[in-house]
């Protein structure tokens, strides 16, 4: 691997983290101009632009017909979000408090877009129509939740940029100043895309793995870098709840945003490898499913819960690396897996569960 393909990579993930920050600001506080709602913003604008940087790889690789890097980013990306990301913010930031609408309606979404996604890809392609398919959800998503905000459920995805919606530093900055930030926000996603995409397939030659695996590893962790910031500082600044509402939100837009208009724009139909279908995907699938319990629990995730999916992000990261250097330990790393560890987690989550759903009956037979 060479020096000129790290520095690739290096100005691909700083351009990306950039561009998505600069396009959002400049264009939420242009929305904030034309009298839209904070609401409707924060929905659009701000949820879009957090997952910039996955559409931007993911959109790019497609048209390069290098579809499993595109896929890769987008399932890789998933996981890093739950496994990674709030696994370091809750250890970081000594627990993290759930909103009751993300146990209620986000990760059940995120769960039966995760499934769906699996689904449609059973046929090792994902097409325009499925593509299409995955929009049409998204925008019924958008209109039902910005008509719930409405009647006074304000969404967490808003808070992130409410500085860049303060009315009275929008009138401080000039209008073409703005114009000038989603400009320059989309000229460094489009850079920072193609560089990031250059790098990892270079990376995927030297080391002689597959793009999937790079796009799972190297690249989702890239992409998700604004996702990491912003939840481990949101974090440590005591924003606990902001830290799981970023994530979440941000899983639910890379499957139906990122991966829908990714299939839809793409020249011909993306392929999906089986790997990702018998593995990763399941693993993406299990990462959400897993939150459900854990949230529910009072509403918070613990640190040690933290530390916990912190562990399984290692592990998952130790099959990949076995796997694609298709080491002498992997038949017996992936046999411990299926026998040991997961029956045993899934135990245990299901006496979290069970325990929380009686204390809560026993305090309604109380009441």
């Amino acid at each position: 691997m060479g020096a000129s393909t790290v520095v690739m990579f290096v100005v691909g993930v700083v351009a990306l983290v950039a561009g998505a920050e600069a396009m959002v600001r400049g264009a939420a506080r242009l929305a904030t101009r034309t009298g839209l709602s904070p609401i409707v913003i924060g929905l659009t604008v701000v949820a879009f632009g957090t997952s910039a940087p996955e559409l931007a790889v993911s959109v790019g690789a497609a048209i390069n017909g290098e579809a499993d890097l595109a896929i890769g980013n987008v399932v890789g990306s998933n996981i890093a979000n739950v496994l990674l990301v709030l696994g370091l913010a809750a250890v970081i930031g000594g627990g993290l408090v759930v909103a009751q609408r993300i146990v209620r309606v986000d990760v059940p979404l995120v769960v039966g877009a995760s499934v769906l996604v699996m689904l449609l890809s059973l046929n090792n392609k994902l097409g325009r129509l499925e593509g299409l398919l995955l929009i049409a959800l998204l925008i019924g998503y958008l209109i039902w939740t910005i008509r719930s905000a409405q009647r006074g459920k304000v969404p967490h995805i808003e808070a992130e940029y409410a500085v860049a919606l303060d009315h009275e530093k929008v009138r401080k900055i000039s209008a073409w100043a703005d114009v000038g930030y989603v400009i320059a926000g989309l000229v460094l996603l489009v850079i920072g895309a193609q560089a990031l995409v250059g790098a990892a397939t270079d990376i995927a030659v030297d080391l002689g793995v597959s793009q999937l695996v790079i796009g799972l590893t190297v690249v989702a962790v890239g992409t998700s870098l604004p996702e990491i910031a912003t939840s481990i500082l949101a974090a440590a600044r005591g924003e606990r709840d902001l830290a799981v509402g970023n994530a979440i939100g941000s899983n639910l837009f890379n499957l139906l945003a990122v991966l829908g208009i990714t299939a839809a724009v793409s020249p011909q139909s993306l392929n999906v490898l089986q790997g990702a279908i018998t593995v990763d995907m399941p693993v993406m699938i299990a990462a959400a499913v897993a939150c459900l319990p854990l949230f529910a629990t009072g509403y918070v995730l613990e640190r040690w819960e933290g530390a916990v999916f912190l562990g399984f992000y290692l592990a998952y990261i130790s099959w990949l690396v076995l796997d694609a250097t298709d080491h002498d330990l992997r038949n017996s790393y992936r046999s411990a897996m299926l026998m040991f560890v997961l029956p045993l987690v899934l135990l245990t989550l299901t006496v979290i569960l069970s325990r929380e759903w009686r204390r809560r009956r026993g305090d309604l037979h109380v009441h």
